[in-house]
Formats: C-alpha cells, sequence, structure tokens
C-alpha cells in the first residue's frame, strides 16, 4: 500500500490561492502541507525534504515577488513580461534542481512551464498535437518576431487576418491583449483593458477601453513588442444570452473536472474586466441542440492538457464556435484552477470538490513517484 503524500506547496505566504490548496490538504486528513515562499526561492534559500510532494503556484499577487520577477514596483504596470517570464523559468530550472536532489517530487514540469508561459511555443505545441487552435502567422520558435504594428499589419495580412487578438506572448489574465480589427476601408479599431499614460507607458485598467485610429493602436502595440507578442485569428463565439461566451475547463490529472461558462459584452471574457459567470446547463443543452457532444468537448481540453503530461493541473480557455458546435483552445493556463466555491463536474469523479480538493484526491489516487525534467 502507498502512502499518503506529505505536500509542500510553493506560493506566496497569505495568497488564497494557498490558502484553498491548504485548506483541501487539510480536509483530505493530510497533514498541514508546508509553504516554501516564492521570495525563499527567488532569493536562493529554498529547501526540500525527501519524499515531498512539491506543487507549483502561482507567483502572482505579492509586490516583493513582483519585483523580483519583473523589475517593477506597480502591479498595474503592463510592461516587464519578458524580464519576469526569464527570471520566472529559470527559478523553476532551479527549484526542479532543488527539488531533486533532496529526492522530493515535482508536480510541474518546468520545460512545461517554460512552453506553457509562452504563447507562441505553446500555441505550436497544440496545433502539432492535433488540439484546434485558431490561426497564427506567429505561432513556433521559428515564427518571424513582432517588433511593431507594423509588423503586425504585415504578418496579419499575408495570413488573411481582419480581425487578430494581439497578446504579450508571456502575459495573462489579458493584460496585455488587444482585440484588433481592421474594415475594408483600412480602419483599424482595438478593444482592450490597456491604458496608455501620457508618458507613453502602459497599464492594465479594469476598464475595458476603445482605440479607434491607427495612430493610437500602433503607439500601444509599439510600446508592447519589445516584451514579444503572439497574432492568432479572432474566432467568432458563441453567445449566452446575448453576450459573448467562452468556457474555463479545469484538467486535473488528465481529466476534464471543472467548468465554468464566462461571458461578457467584450471580446475579452476576463471576471475581472466586467465578464460573469453564465450557466454551463444552458451552455451544455446548446451543443447537444446544435448536434454536438458535450464529451466531445470536454475532450478537447483533455487533449490541450495530453500536452503537456508532466503538468498536474491546467485551466483551459476553451472557445465555443457560432452555434456551439465546434471548439477550439485558446490558451492553456498553468495556474488556471482558481474557481472559488466551483465544484466537480459530474461524472468526473470531483463531484462535490473544489479544484484545489480535486488535484488532492488525485493526487491520493496516483501518488506521483518521479521527478521531472529539470531542462
Amino acid at each position: 500500500m502507498t502512502s499518503a503524500p506529505r505536500l509542500a506547496v510553493v506560493g506566496n505566504p497569505g495568497n488564497r490561492r494557498v490558502a484553498f490548496f491548504r485548506d483541501a490538504v487539510r480536509a483530505a486528513g493530510l497533514p498541514e502541507a508546508r509553504v516554501v515562499p516564492w521570495a525563499d526561492v527567488l532569493r536562493g534559500r529554498a529547501g526540500f525534504r525527501a519524499g515531498e510532494t512539491v506543487r507549483l503556484d502561482s507567483p502572482g499577487e505579492d509586490p516583493d515577488v513582483e519585483r523580483m520577477l519583473r523589475g517593477a514596483d506597480d502591479p498595474t504596470r503592463v510592461e516587464g513580461t519578458a524580464r519576469w517570464y526569464r527570471a520566472f523559468t529559470v527559478a523553476a530550472a532551479d527549484l526542479a534542481r532543488s527539488a531533486a536532489t533532496a529526492a522530493a517530487v515535482l508536480l510541474d514540469d518546468p520545460a512545461e512551464l517554460a512552453v506553457l508561459f509562452d504563447k507562441r511555443l505553446a500555441h505550436a505545441r497544440l496545433r502539432e498535437a492535433g488540439v484546434p487552435v485558431p490561426d497564427s502567422p506567429t505561432s513556433g520558435p521559428h515564427a518571424p518576431p513582432v517588433e511593431s504594428w507594423a509588423d503586425v499589419r504585415s504578418l496579419s495580412s499575408a495570413a488573411g487576418l481582419r480581425r487578430i487578438f494581439v497578446k504579450l506572448a508571456h502575459g495573462s489574465s489579458a493584460s496585455g491583449v488587444l482585440a484588433v480589427q481592421t474594415n475594408g476601408a483600412g480602419r483599424v479599431h482595438a478593444t482592450t483593458s490597456v491604458e496608455r499614460g501620457p508618458d507613453g507607458r502602459l497599464f492594465n485598467s479594469l476598464r475595458v477601453r476603445h482605440y479607434t485610429t491607427e495612430r493610437e493602436v500602433a503607439a500601444v502595440v509599439d510600446a508592447l513588442a519589445p516584451d514579444g507578442l503572439h497574432i492568432e485569428r479572432w474566432l467568432p463565439k458563441a453567445t449566452q444570452e446575448g453576450r459573448a461566451a467562452d468556457l474555463r475547463v479545469v484538467v486535473v490529472d488528465g481529466r476534464a473536472t471543472h467548468a465554468v461558462v464566462r461571458t461578457s459584452r467584450f471580446p475579452m471574457t476576463n471576471l475581472h474586466l466586467g465578464g460573469t459567470r453564465g450557466s454551463l446547463g444552458a451552455a451544455r443543452e446548446a451543443v447537444e441542440r446544435a448536434g454536438a457532444r458535450w464529451s466531445d468537448a470536454l475532450g478537447v481540453c483533455e487533449r490541450a492538457a495530453a500536452s503537456f503530461p508532466g503538468t498536474h493541473c491546467v485551466g483551459v480557455d476553451l472557445l465555443p464556435s457560432v452555434g456551439w458546435r465546434r471548439f477550439a483552445v485558446g490558451e492553456v493556463n498553468a495556474f488556471g484552477d482558481l474557481l472559488p466555491g466551483l465544484t466537480g463536474l459530474p461524472g468526473s469523479g470531483a463531484e462535490g470538490l473544489d479544484t484545489y480538493a480535486a488535484q488532492v484526491a488525485a493526487l491520493l489516487r496516483t501518488p506521483r513517484t518521479t521527478g521531472t525534467s529539470t531542462r
């Protein structure tokens, strides 16, 4: 009989993510999960213990950690994601080596995290695995770089794309995302949460705004470009009660366990930008009424997660097409499990469990016994 795992979580002490996970560990009757602060990891002070199973959580929402990773004191600033990516991936690889040296087991492969946090690489991996994704001229490690709005114009035009999303390659939570459309007369319109200050610096706003001239759009894109950009087709989404709809589906240990519908009047459905939770039951009914199967929609998410087999839990952004019959994957999020109060899907094995409890339950069913790549 395999003994229950002794768990540790790399996170920011006091963060709600860490608290939710520790609550789930406690509720499962396991010893208290030990917290390894990200600040200690970044300062080279983190230590692990033999036999521990180590979960990585988001390093976000901590000013000191953000400063070490991104070099910015203001959490609303958009710039600095390339620096964040370099620092985070180095820290994750160092952390994995420390865990391996201590004979601890890491739940998240740092090599996969490096792909997940680069939208260009993640898009290519999904496409190569046959997972449906929006068309993109910047997919893969050998795609042309995007250094300016002129590059966005050229690449999207060559690909026949008039409606695109321009995204920071290493961004998250819709930071630095622009939904851009160009009409037949060449006029440009962008919807985004990015606010450009009088000095040209960029800030994330909780208010979605519109830029209606090419000069304004170009100024924002040119300021974002040094951090790396990804372009992809803006797919028309299905609607629910007249609002654009997509889904965040959590996949734990290869199985889709939780799902939430997100709806919005804007192209970005993130809840912090005014999006609201829609009806999952209505979404399922719409899928089946269209002649598709709900299990196939979840299966797309599971195939996306299978492209990252060394990552125990991911959140998949599933994009239903108009009519709810077909689906594509927008993104796969390494830390996409923050859905407080949401319990598992019927038949998922996570009924009555939140996303954190589902992860603990999966570990109890199938404990990890080997380490992960430190590439």
